[in-house]
């Protein structure tokens, strides 16, 4: 093998792994956007979930209020 072509295949090796590392770069960076996408939906759907069970909570209390709270019969 000449030097040549050992020059042109290491070329085209480094090529082809600039190539491979620059695809990576990309991916990881579009793995990080719908990653951090994902964290901002989770925290909204928390924020939401949490809104809906306080107001299950505040309706359940009007329609079931604690029997405790509640004056004794007049016969007592």
């Amino acid at each position: 093998m000449d030097q040549t072509n050992t020059h042109a295949t290491l070329e085209h090796r480094v090529t082809e792994l600039e190539t491979r590392l620059a695809f990576q770069e990309e991916t990881i960076a579009q793995l990080n956007d719908a990653l951090s996408q994902a964290r901002l939906e989770l925290g909204a759907q928390t924020g939401l979930l949490r809104r809906v069970m306080d107001d299950l909570r505040q309706a359940r209390t009007v329609q079931f209020p604690d029997p405790s709270d509640e004056p004794p019969p007049p016969h007592y």
